[in-house]
């Protein structure tokens, strides 16, 4: 057993084990995004007691449950990811109807958002079985916790989960002009060897400003917010700036204030002048930020274009 996690499985055995775990469920685990400490202690409760613990990599699952002292033979690991996972579904659900306890694990965070477990968990439900959640960490909420990117109002509050982009320049291009009219927080995730082409596609919104949060919860974790047209000379500064997973959060558009006088100025400007010009002498006559005024002025636009 792992001297370090040694007694937190005492704890998790000690805190979660009066809780009642049904026989044929389905545990859907979430699992550290990068700091081992992560875990919660229902969830080293689990992942003792499941009789399967099916993953995306068996290999990267078997070392993270020896790193907690957790011991499974090759045969209670059950490969499920985004290529076999239809499959691989029926065979988690056989083992469910024989009374197994079986918790699925992504390689980090929590599964069935990004990562595989959903097409599991609707396979687990169509067969009448249940799937329990045991929550924890998550790169998503973890960087929407630290950028101050969600707004708090009635029209444009929350945000929206989009997820990785298309890779094919054009496809990307056309997803983020949809992106740009978006009022609410966007949360995007990136791999490392794309990031700084997904930097210069976004050098279109401009001023808006983005979000970047990598190597989220381990020992060159950075999160830095940035108007979009500056990300890539951001990412240029420094080698190990493109380096880890990312999660990119488009901040919310900024709206100017309703306060009767300049949108109604901005609106009758822009049926006379070009964009650039209505915003500027709207800015001018009315006191509102020209930044705040052309995002709106753009946001209305992209509007009418749809």
């Amino acid at each position: 057993m792992s001297a370090s996690f040694a007694s937190a499985l005492d704890a998790a055995r000690d805190a979660a084990a009066a809780q009642h775990y049904p026989q044929g469920a389905l545990y859907v685990v979430a699992t550290p995004i990068g700091n081992l400490a992560d875990i919660t202690l229902r969830a080293l409760h689990v992942l003792q007691m499941a009789d399967t613990v099916a993953c995306e990599d068996t290999r990267h699952t078997q070392s993270l449950l020896r790193a907690y002292g957790v011991d499974k033979n090759t045969s209670q690991l059950l490969a499920v990811h985004q290529h076999n996972e239809a499959e691989a579904a029926q065979n988690v659900v056989q083992r469910l109807q024989q009374g197994q306890r079986v918790a699925y694990v992504s390689d980090a965070g929590t599964p069935g958002v990004s990562d595989p477990g959903a097409r599991l968990v609707a396979a687990v439900q169509a067969a009448g079985l249940r799937a329990l959640p045991l929550p924890g960490a998550s790169s998503i909420t973890t960087a929407l916790s630290v950028a101050g990117a969600v707004a708090h109002s009635a029209e444009h509050g929350g945000f929206v989960f989009v997820g990785f982009l298309p890779v094919k320049n054009a496809e990307r291009a056309s997803t983020i002009a949809q992106l740009a009219s978006e009022p609410r927080c966007v949360v995007l995730l990136e791999a490392p060897h794309r990031i700084g082409e997904l930097a210069q596609a976004l050098a279109v919104l401009g001023e808006r400003p983005v979000t970047l949060a990598r190597e989220l919860t381990k020992q060159f974790e950075e999160v830095v917010t940035q108007p979009a047209q500056a990300l890539t000379a951001w990412l240029e500064g420094g080698p190990q700036r493109s380096r880890g997973e990312f999660v990119v959060l488009l901040h919310p558009v900024p709206v100017a204030a309703d306060d009767g006088e300049s949108l109604r100025v901005l609106r009758l400007l822009l049926a006379e002048l070009p964009l650039k010009t209505a915003v500027r002498l709207a800015a001018e006559i009315t006191g509102t930020s020209r930044n705040v005024l052309y995002d709106t002025a753009l946001t209305w636009k992209k509007g009418e274009e749809g």
